[in-house]
């Protein structure tokens, strides 16, 4: 073993005991999404994700992993097509909203349909329209594949992020133009 390492830690994250791997994870920064949906009798549904990606661009494929205790997985797959809202920056109570099991996520939330009917939310900092192409098992959660069939994005708005369970946002527009320039400046010596 590694010095420094220690054995506990090394030996739990290595039997994927639940608490470990969620700790260890949270040091992955994360965007926070939300996934809306209509249901048949026409009413919003959705739930706030971190396990978001791209997965393809061609063809254009996203994927998200609900928990198999989600109560609101079953009606957005029912539905067959989804919006996936990138929450911004200014959106983290929003998020609150949508992360808990309840009937009222869309209790004073600003939205209009997409082209599938899916909710978009107003100021969310892009939105991805989707078919549902697909679902896998993934342990205790679904490998949901969706299609992208609408792109939007809001431009000049700062992403919600998600780190060791707390939210945060990047650093100001100016500090990190200076940090990519630097950056780039040092991958061109």
């Amino acid at each position: 073993m590694e010095e420094g390492v220690d054995e506990e830690v090394a030996v739990a994250g290595a039997q994927g005991d639940g608490p470990t791997m969620r700790e260890v994870l949270s040091s992955f920064c994360t965007g926070v999404a939300v996934i809306t949906a209509v249901e048949p009798d026409g009413r919003p549904t959705g739930m706030a994700v971190q396990s978001f990606s791209s997965v393809s661009l061609e063809p254009p494929l996203v994927c998200f992993c609900p928990a198999h205790t989600s109560t609101a997985w079953p009606r957005i797959r029912a539905a067959g097509r989804f919006a996936v809202n990138i929450l911004s920056a200014e959106q983290q109570a929003l998020c609150g909203q949508f992360a808990v099991t309840g009937e009222e996520k869309f209790q004073g939330v600003d939205w209009r349909p997409g082209a599938n009917g899916a909710p978009l939310l107003d100021g969310a900092l892009a939105t991805i329209e989707c078919e549902l192409a697909g679902t896998f098992p993934g342990g205790d959660h679904t490998i949901a594949l969706g299609r992208a069939t609408a792109l939007d994005r809001l431009p000049g708005a700062e992403p919600l992020l998600y780190f060791r369970c707390a939210y945060g946002r990047l650093r100001s527009s100016s500090s990190r133009s200076a940090s990519i320039a630097s950056a780039r400046s040092r991958s061109e010596a």
